[in-house]
């Protein structure tokens, strides 16, 4: 359900459609035929794939007593396990509640991050993020199952692409369409989810990260766009020349959001912003709290730093 804000004019009703439907004059074409909204983009539906991958993500990386990597064979054998296991709660989920296979398949390009995209290039954004810390998720549950920190990056950000993709293609067989944008969003998020976990001296230095408002405009907070955002961290403690000063204490952020794209009588809005804020992974981890530190290496708690925004062009 899209909401719109409710006005003092007469015949105005909570609900965008209905309001359509029954108030022609105020919101549809000269002659007072409907003109239905463009729904919030829900094709990327993440309820249950962000609980498997907060369940992964917070075993941090492995703990376990590997003497030695485990045989080639069995990498590949458990790593189709888990991509199989996850395409197969999709196929599942898909069918019962989002119309996969019902529809005969199409594709459509829905474009970037332009102002008269559905969601000014969020959604975009939702499909990296949720790949890269699928792709972190996984690959953690590999190094626990032994195999080497190399092989479990590259097999875990495959096995994130191959399910996420999975789901884009399913969307194919229903009302939503695979989108190309979303499969190269998808493409990115798994590239820099396997080198921020390849690389630990690149993780010590960079993450990204996803901001949710404390006020949800809807019950599936992945696709609350209005309440969204999206930014890459710079944790200056991951640096070797200022992790013992006072800077180790800060970061940068660089980050995205759109408003007013799921709100029919809201101007679009699209925000670059920059920003200095608390290192807080830092702080709890040396507190002993080292899984509250690496969910907050994916997870931005609002009004813990400062921004300077620039609207872009309308």
């Amino acid at each position: 359900m899209v909401l719109a804000t409710v006005t003092a004019t007469p015949c105005v009703k909570p609900d965008y459609a209905e309001r359509v439907k029954e108030c022609p004059e105020q919101d549809g074409d000269p002659q007072g035929n409907s003109m239905p909204p463009i729904p919030n983009d829900t094709a990327f539906r993440l309820g249950p794939i962000l609980m498997f991958i907060a369940v992964l993500i917070l075993s941090s990386r492995a703990e376990a007593e590997c003497h030695e990597p485990i045989a080639p064979d069995d990498q590949i054998r458990r790593t189709l396990s888990v991509t199989a296991t996850g395409v197969g709660v999709i196929t599942a989920w898909g069918i019962a509640n989002w119309d996969y296979f019902t529809k005969r398949p199409k594709s459509s390009s829905e474009g970037w991050f332009g102002q008269d995209t559905t969601e000014g290039g969020a959604d975009k954004l939702g499909h990296l993020f949720t790949t890269y810390a699928t792709a972190q998720g996984v690959s953690s549950l590999f190094e626990y199952w032994c195999f080497s920190p190399e092989d479990a990056a590259l097999y875990g950000s495959l096995s994130s692409f191959a399910i996420l993709g999975y789901m884009e293609l399913g969307d194919a067989f229903s009302d939503y369409g695979v989108s190309y944008e979303d499969l190269v969003a998808n493409a990115i998020g798994g590239l820099a989810g396997y080198y921020r976990y390849r690389y630990p001296s690149l993780a010590r230095k960079v993450d990204l990260r996803w901001e949710v408002g404390f006020q949800p405009n809807q019950a599936d907070i992945t696709t609350d766009y209005e309440n969204s955002k999206y930014l890459v961290a710079l944790k200056l403690n991951g640096f070797d020349t200022l992790s013992n000063s006072f800077l180790r204490h800060v970061e940068l952020h660089a980050g995205y959001y759109a408003r007013g794209y799921s709100e029919p009588d809201e101007r679009n809005e699209r925000t670059l912003y920059m920003g200095i804020g608390l290192n807080l992974t830092d702080m709890f981890r040396r507190h002993g709290h080292r899984k509250t530190a690496t969910f907050l290496n994916y997870y931005q708690p609002p009004a813990t730093y400062i921004p300077a925004e620039k609207r872009l062009g309308h």
